[in-house]
């Protein structure tokens, strides 16, 4: 470990502690984590996989994303708005991704008011109007908040156009994971990338 709470991992890059406890993480991380997303049904997707993991662990959605994108027909928003309730009893009975019913009427749920912003409204604008200010790279994994004032606004918003399963921790995560906030810690290798 270095004096700044990142990790040197296996292959010799110094990277953010939580990374290097799987390979599933550390491809995360290394490829995706912090950077931007583009697209509507992309940040659909990552919404939804925000809301899944609520109260769990993010690996267990990470191995479970692929058949999380084949239950959900690759987050396409107009395809999930059309779910009814034999799809819900389908996605119930899927081993493959979670099973909670609240988090998957709220998919569907948000796929529709997803649909339904306003015309010249979208999901990468909302997100991008409660980009938090820049601030110092955070030195350990204690830095990083799980909630800030923004993200907080963020779900107020997001509920005010109808989504659910959206508070300011799941907001947090969401601006962390797309790219409107680099959380990589100061001496990881991927930070000076974003």
């Amino acid at each position: 470990m270095t004096a700044a709470g990142a990790v040197r991992g296996e292959d010799g890059l110094i990277r953010c502690d939580w990374a290097n406890s799987s390979a599933d993480y550390r491809a995360y991380h290394d490829e995706e984590w912090g950077r931007p997303v583009a697209g509507e049904a992309a940040l659909f997707e990552r919404l939804s996989l925000e809301a899944f993991q609520s109260g769990l662990s993010w690996i267990t959605i990470l191995r479970k994303r692929e058949a999380f994108r084949a239950a959900f027909r690759q987050f396409n928003p107009s395809v999930v708005a059309g779910f009814d309730d034999d799809d819900v009893e389908r996605l119930l009975q899927d081993a493959g991704i979670v099973r909670n019913r609240a988090k998957i009427l709220a998919t569907i749920n948000n796929a529709g008011a997803l649909l339904r912003l306003p015309a010249g409204e979208s999901l990468a604008g909302i997100l991008e109007s409660h980009r938090p200010a820049p601030g110092p790279a955070p030195v350990e994994l204690t830095d990083v908040p799980a909630v800030a004032p923004e993200s907080v606004a963020l779900a107020k918003a997001l509920r005010g156009h109808g989504f659910r399963f959206v508070g300011p921790t799941t907001g947090y995560a969401m601006l962390q994971a797309t790219g409107f906030v680099n959380d990589h810690l100061r001496d990881c290798w991927v930070r000076d990338l974003m």
